[in-house]
Protein backbone atom coordinates (compact mmCIF):
# COMPACT_ATOMS: atom_id res chain seq x y z
CA UNK A 1 0.00 0.00 0.00
CA UNK A 2 3.02 2.30 -0.09
CA UNK A 3 2.14 3.40 -3.62
CA UNK A 4 -1.18 4.70 -2.31
CA UNK A 5 0.26 6.64 0.63
CA UNK A 6 3.12 7.95 -1.52
CA UNK A 7 0.53 9.55 -3.81
CA UNK A 8 -1.47 11.16 -1.05
CA UNK A 9 -4.07 13.68 -2.19
CA UNK A 10 -2.88 17.04 -0.74
CA UNK A 11 -6.09 17.88 1.15
CA UNK A 12 -4.20 19.80 3.85
CA UNK A 13 -2.29 21.89 1.30
CA UNK A 14 -5.48 22.66 -0.62
CA UNK A 15 -7.31 23.67 2.55
CA UNK A 16 -4.43 25.87 3.67
CA UNK A 17 -4.26 27.51 0.24
CA UNK A 18 -8.02 28.11 0.25
CA UNK A 19 -7.98 29.71 3.69
CA UNK A 20 -4.95 31.78 2.74
CA UNK A 21 -6.73 33.07 -0.36
CA UNK A 22 -9.87 33.89 1.65
CA UNK A 23 -7.84 35.71 4.27
CA UNK A 24 -5.95 37.82 1.73
CA UNK A 25 -8.78 38.60 -0.69
CA UNK A 26 -11.75 38.65 1.69
CA UNK A 27 -10.24 40.43 4.67
CA UNK A 28 -12.60 43.38 4.21
CA UNK A 29 -15.62 41.07 4.40
CA UNK A 30 -14.47 39.26 7.53
CA UNK A 31 -13.53 42.53 9.23
CA UNK A 32 -16.98 43.94 8.48
CA UNK A 33 -18.67 40.76 9.65
CA UNK A 34 -16.66 40.89 12.88
CA UNK A 35 -17.81 44.47 13.52
CA UNK A 36 -21.46 43.53 12.97
CA UNK A 37 -21.17 40.51 15.25
CA UNK A 38 -19.42 42.55 17.94
CA UNK A 39 -22.21 45.13 17.91
CA UNK A 40 -24.84 42.40 18.14
CA UNK A 41 -23.04 40.74 21.04
CA UNK A 42 -22.49 44.03 22.86
CA UNK A 43 -26.15 45.02 22.45
CA UNK A 44 -27.51 41.75 23.84
CA UNK A 45 -24.93 41.72 26.64
CA UNK A 46 -25.92 45.27 27.59
CA UNK A 47 -29.60 44.31 27.73
CA UNK A 48 -28.91 41.30 29.96
CA UNK A 49 -26.32 42.81 32.30
CA UNK A 50 -27.39 46.45 32.74
CA UNK A 51 -30.71 45.89 34.58
CA UNK A 52 -30.88 44.27 38.00
CA UNK A 53 -31.02 40.46 37.80
CA UNK A 54 -34.54 40.49 39.28
CA UNK A 55 -35.74 42.53 36.30
CA UNK A 56 -34.24 40.05 33.83
CA UNK A 57 -35.71 37.12 35.76
CA UNK A 58 -39.13 38.79 35.71
CA UNK A 59 -38.82 39.41 31.96
CA UNK A 60 -37.98 35.75 31.28
CA UNK A 61 -40.84 34.67 33.55
CA UNK A 62 -43.28 36.91 31.66
CA UNK A 63 -42.05 35.64 28.30
CA UNK A 64 -42.42 32.06 29.51
CA UNK A 65 -46.00 32.74 30.55
CA UNK A 66 -46.81 34.24 27.13
CA UNK A 67 -45.39 31.17 25.38
CA UNK A 68 -46.50 28.34 27.65
CA UNK A 69 -49.42 29.67 29.77
CA UNK A 70 -48.26 27.32 32.50
CA UNK A 71 -47.44 28.56 35.99
CA UNK A 72 -45.35 25.47 36.74
CA UNK A 73 -43.01 26.27 33.85
CA UNK A 74 -42.82 29.89 34.99
CA UNK A 75 -41.95 28.74 38.51
CA UNK A 76 -39.23 26.48 37.09
CA UNK A 77 -37.71 29.42 35.21
CA UNK A 78 -37.74 31.64 38.31
CA UNK A 79 -36.28 28.95 40.59
CA UNK A 80 -33.59 28.13 38.03
CA UNK A 81 -32.48 31.73 37.72
CA UNK A 82 -32.51 32.22 41.49
CA UNK A 83 -30.29 29.13 41.83
CA UNK A 84 -27.87 30.63 39.29
CA UNK A 85 -27.76 33.90 41.27
CA UNK A 86 -27.27 31.92 44.49
CA UNK A 87 -24.27 30.13 42.98
CA UNK A 88 -22.81 33.48 41.84
CA UNK A 89 -22.84 32.59 38.14
CA UNK A 90 -25.08 35.41 36.94
CA UNK A 91 -22.41 37.19 34.88
CA UNK A 92 -21.20 33.99 33.22
CA UNK A 93 -24.80 32.94 32.54
CA UNK A 94 -25.67 36.24 30.85
CA UNK A 95 -22.52 35.95 28.74
CA UNK A 96 -23.50 32.45 27.62
CA UNK A 97 -27.07 33.59 26.98
CA UNK A 98 -25.63 36.37 24.85
CA UNK A 99 -23.78 33.83 22.73
CA UNK A 100 -26.90 31.66 22.46
CA UNK A 101 -29.23 34.55 21.59
CA UNK A 102 -26.76 35.96 19.06
CA UNK A 103 -26.51 32.56 17.40
CA UNK A 104 -30.32 32.34 17.34
CA UNK A 105 -30.64 35.74 15.65
CA UNK A 106 -28.11 34.80 12.97
CA UNK A 107 -29.20 31.18 12.46
CA UNK A 108 -32.94 31.86 12.33
CA UNK A 109 -32.46 35.00 10.24
CA UNK A 110 -30.40 33.04 7.70
CA UNK A 111 -31.73 29.51 8.13
CA UNK A 112 -35.46 30.16 7.79
CA UNK A 113 -35.24 31.95 4.40
CA UNK A 114 -32.84 29.31 3.10
CA UNK A 115 -35.17 26.58 4.34
CA UNK A 116 -38.11 28.22 2.56
CA UNK A 117 -36.12 28.48 -0.68
CA UNK A 118 -35.00 24.85 -0.35
CA UNK A 119 -38.60 23.70 0.16
CA UNK A 120 -39.73 25.48 -2.99
CA UNK A 121 -36.76 24.23 -5.01
CA UNK A 122 -36.13 20.51 -4.35
CA UNK A 123 -33.10 20.50 -6.66
CA UNK A 124 -31.50 23.25 -4.55
CA UNK A 125 -32.07 21.20 -1.39
CA UNK A 126 -30.47 18.13 -2.98
CA UNK A 127 -27.38 20.21 -3.70
CA UNK A 128 -27.40 21.68 -0.18
CA UNK A 129 -27.90 18.38 1.66
CA UNK A 130 -24.25 17.17 1.47
CA UNK A 131 -23.04 20.59 2.65
CA UNK A 132 -25.46 20.52 5.59
CA UNK A 133 -24.31 16.98 6.43
CA UNK A 134 -20.70 18.16 6.41
CA UNK A 135 -21.49 21.14 8.65
CA UNK A 136 -23.18 18.87 11.20
CA UNK A 137 -20.73 15.97 11.19
CA UNK A 138 -17.40 17.79 10.98
CA UNK A 139 -15.87 17.89 14.49
CA UNK A 140 -16.71 21.21 16.09
CA UNK A 141 -13.10 21.82 17.10
CA UNK A 142 -12.22 22.03 13.40
CA UNK A 143 -14.39 25.15 13.10
CA UNK A 144 -12.26 26.92 15.68
CA UNK A 145 -9.17 26.97 13.44
CA UNK A 146 -10.56 29.13 10.60
CA UNK A 147 -12.56 31.15 13.15
CA UNK A 148 -9.30 32.14 14.87
CA UNK A 149 -7.60 32.80 11.53
CA UNK A 150 -10.34 35.13 10.30
CA UNK A 151 -11.60 36.71 13.54
CA UNK A 152 -8.88 36.36 16.18
CA UNK A 153 -9.67 35.58 19.82
CA UNK A 154 -12.88 36.48 21.67
CA UNK A 155 -16.63 36.13 21.47
CA UNK A 156 -16.84 36.61 17.69
CA UNK A 157 -14.95 33.45 16.65
CA UNK A 158 -16.94 31.49 19.22
CA UNK A 159 -20.15 32.86 17.70
CA UNK A 160 -19.03 32.07 14.14
CA UNK A 161 -18.10 28.49 15.04
CA UNK A 162 -21.44 28.10 16.82
CA UNK A 163 -23.39 29.42 13.83
CA UNK A 164 -21.66 27.06 11.39
CA UNK A 165 -22.42 24.08 13.63
CA UNK A 166 -26.03 25.08 14.41
CA UNK A 167 -27.23 26.53 11.09
CA UNK A 168 -28.27 23.20 9.45
CA UNK A 169 -30.94 22.62 12.12
CA UNK A 170 -33.23 25.57 11.27
CA UNK A 171 -32.63 25.05 7.54
CA UNK A 172 -33.65 21.38 7.64
CA UNK A 173 -36.64 21.84 9.94
CA UNK A 174 -37.96 24.86 8.03
CA UNK A 175 -37.62 22.96 4.76
CA UNK A 176 -39.43 19.99 6.31
CA UNK A 177 -42.27 22.15 7.62
CA UNK A 178 -42.83 24.06 4.38
CA UNK A 179 -42.56 21.01 2.13
CA UNK A 180 -45.03 19.11 4.35
CA UNK A 181 -47.84 21.59 3.71
CA UNK A 182 -50.81 19.55 2.37
CA UNK A 183 -51.37 19.96 -1.34
CA UNK A 184 -55.07 20.46 -0.70
CA UNK A 185 -54.35 23.68 1.18
CA UNK A 186 -52.04 24.93 -1.56
CA UNK A 187 -54.56 24.09 -4.27
CA UNK A 188 -57.32 25.83 -2.34
CA UNK A 189 -55.17 28.95 -2.01
CA UNK A 190 -54.43 28.90 -5.73
CA UNK A 191 -58.12 28.41 -6.52
CA UNK A 192 -58.96 31.56 -4.59
CA UNK A 193 -56.30 33.48 -6.53
CA UNK A 194 -53.67 33.75 -3.80
CA UNK A 195 -50.29 35.06 -4.90
CA UNK A 196 -47.14 33.04 -4.02
CA UNK A 197 -46.29 35.52 -1.26
CA UNK A 198 -49.80 35.26 0.18
CA UNK A 199 -49.63 31.47 0.06
CA UNK A 200 -46.32 31.58 1.91
CA UNK A 201 -47.44 33.94 4.68
CA UNK A 202 -51.01 32.69 5.16
CA UNK A 203 -50.73 28.96 4.43
CA UNK A 204 -47.19 27.57 4.45
CA UNK A 205 -45.61 29.49 7.34
CA UNK A 206 -48.55 28.98 9.77
CA UNK A 207 -48.61 25.27 8.93
CA UNK A 208 -44.82 24.99 9.33
CA UNK A 209 -44.71 27.06 12.54
CA UNK A 210 -44.37 24.04 14.89
CA UNK A 211 -41.39 22.78 12.85
CA UNK A 212 -39.85 26.26 12.80
CA UNK A 213 -40.27 26.55 16.58
CA UNK A 214 -38.65 23.13 16.95
CA UNK A 215 -35.80 24.48 14.84
CA UNK A 216 -35.50 27.44 17.23
CA UNK A 217 -35.43 25.06 20.19
CA UNK A 218 -32.72 22.95 18.53
CA UNK A 219 -30.77 26.08 17.68
CA UNK A 220 -30.75 27.13 21.33
CA UNK A 221 -29.82 23.69 22.63
CA UNK A 222 -27.01 23.20 20.10
CA UNK A 223 -25.71 26.72 20.75
CA UNK A 224 -25.63 26.03 24.47
CA UNK A 225 -23.66 22.85 23.81
CA UNK A 226 -20.97 25.00 22.19
CA UNK A 227 -20.29 27.27 25.19
CA UNK A 228 -17.42 25.12 26.49
CA UNK A 229 -15.87 24.78 23.04
CA UNK A 230 -16.25 28.51 22.41
CA UNK A 231 -14.36 29.18 25.66
CA UNK A 232 -11.29 27.64 24.05
CA UNK A 233 -11.09 30.59 21.64
CA UNK A 234 -11.58 33.25 24.30
CA UNK A 235 -15.38 33.45 24.45
CA UNK A 236 -16.71 34.45 27.86
CA UNK A 237 -19.44 32.54 29.64
CA UNK A 238 -20.06 29.31 31.48
CA UNK A 239 -17.46 27.48 29.42
CA UNK A 240 -14.65 29.43 31.07
CA UNK A 241 -14.98 27.85 34.56
CA UNK A 242 -15.41 24.43 32.94
CA UNK A 243 -12.14 24.83 31.04
CA UNK A 244 -10.47 26.21 34.17
CA UNK A 245 -11.66 23.20 36.17
CA UNK A 246 -10.38 20.85 33.47
CA UNK A 247 -6.95 22.47 33.42
CA UNK A 248 -6.64 22.35 37.22
CA UNK A 249 -8.45 19.00 37.67
CA UNK A 250 -10.87 20.77 40.03
CA UNK A 251 -13.77 18.35 40.42
CA UNK A 252 -15.90 20.67 42.53
CA UNK A 253 -15.64 23.62 40.15
CA UNK A 254 -16.27 21.40 37.14
CA UNK A 255 -19.41 19.87 38.63
CA UNK A 256 -20.66 23.24 39.85
CA UNK A 257 -20.25 25.02 36.51
CA UNK A 258 -21.50 21.99 34.59
CA UNK A 259 -24.63 21.89 36.74
CA UNK A 260 -25.32 25.55 35.93
CA UNK A 261 -25.11 24.73 32.21
CA UNK A 262 -27.60 21.89 32.74
CA UNK A 263 -29.96 24.22 34.62
CA UNK A 264 -29.81 26.80 31.82
CA UNK A 265 -30.44 24.10 29.21
CA UNK A 266 -33.46 22.76 31.10
CA UNK A 267 -34.93 26.24 31.54
CA UNK A 268 -34.57 27.17 27.88
CA UNK A 269 -35.93 23.81 26.74
CA UNK A 270 -39.03 24.01 28.96
CA UNK A 271 -39.53 27.65 28.04
CA UNK A 272 -39.62 27.02 24.29
CA UNK A 273 -40.96 23.47 24.11
CA UNK A 274 -43.85 23.54 21.65
CA UNK A 275 -47.14 22.27 23.02
CA UNK A 276 -45.86 21.68 26.57
CA UNK A 277 -48.42 22.10 29.37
Amino acid sequence: MNWLTDNKIPVDDMAEAAFGWLQSSGGWFFDGLAVVMEHLIDAILWVLQTPHPIIIIAAFAGLTWLIQRNWKTVALIVVGFLFIVNQDYWEETTESLTLVLSACVVCMGVGVPIGIAAAHRPRLYRVMAPVLDLMQTLPTFVYLIPAIVFFGIGMVPGLIATVIFVLPAPIRLTQLGISSTPKALLEAAQAFGAKPSQTLWKIELPYALPQIMTGLNQTIMLSLSMVVIAALVGADGLGVPVVRALNSVNTGLGFESGLIIVVVAIMLDRMLRVGSK
